[in-house]
């Protein structure tokens, strides 16, 4: 895989000690993202070598990284044979969707109560714009408008920080979601469960956003248990169902 180099920031000042950390967030950043869109899969050999010479610095800022990606569980670094992308741990996806559906349905609920009519809007425009994505077939265009439209949830809720809460625990399940993407009418019934939800928000029926929203969030759960099926070689652990 041809590594993805970051523009170093001026140095000006002293600061060569903010230039390395700034380095090593941007490597990190762009190793996350490529492990959890798959760009980089379950098992690819990651070269601390490689991406020092593609990031044109040494191999501190890129150790650095690979480190926090260690502690997220996204790499495993073996001493004697290398570093590896991980594979899914099965065993953190319950764990994962519980506390997603905990702070998800206290949001959706609270949306529901508070939506002002700009907010609806701003959720029926990120809608249109994942029904242009899905038409293009644009995967990636996609799951950021999707991440989005929960974001988007949580902001008019009044507590964007459950969101990133949210993202910070539901890293493994990303990964599932992205293997099931490209399934065909995957996108669209996402899509479709989106407009419940949004429906039930523009509404003011929080009972029903809730239930639209535990819905949405139990058919991932059914889609990751066929592909965990499909692609044992991407997970490691027990295959029981993550309900």
């Amino acid at each position: 895989m041809k590594e993805r180099p970051v523009m170093a920031p001026s140095t000006s000042h002293g600061g060569t000690a903010r230039r390395a950390t700034s380095v090593a967030a941007g490597i990190y950043r762009d190793l996350r993202t490529d492990i959890v869109t798959l760009r980089r899969k379950p098992g690819d050999p990651i070269s601390e070598k490689q991406i020092s010479e593609a990031y044109g610095v040494s191999r501190t800022p890129v150790r650095e990284a690979v480190l926090k990606l260690a502690d997220e569980g996204l790499v495993e670094i073996f001493p004697q044979s290398g570093t590896f992308v991980a594979r899914i741990p099965v065993a953190a996806l319950p764990e994962a969707t519980v506390i997603r559906k905990a702070l998800e349905d206290a949001t959706v609920r609270l949306a529901a109560e508070r939506a002002t009519r700009s907010q609806i809007a701003q959720l029926r425009a990120n809608l249109e714009r994942q029904r242009e994505q899905d038409a293009a077939d644009d995967a990636d265009g996609f799951h950021e408008s999707d991440e989005l439209f929960h974001a988007l949830i949580a902001e008019i809720a009044g507590y964007p920080g459950f969101w990133t809460l949210t993202q910070q625990v539901k890293v493994q399940v990303d990964r599932c979601r992205r293997l099931t993407l490209p399934a065909p009418g995957r996108i669209g019934k996402v899509i479709a469960e989106h407009q419940e939800i949004a429906d039930a928000i523009a509404d003011h029926d929080p009972d029903r956003a809730v239930a639209h929203l535990n819905s949405h969030l139990d058919a991932l759960d059914v889609t990751i248990d066929d592909f965990r099926h499909a692609a044992p070689i991407y997970f490691t652990g027990v295959l029981e169902s993550v309900r």
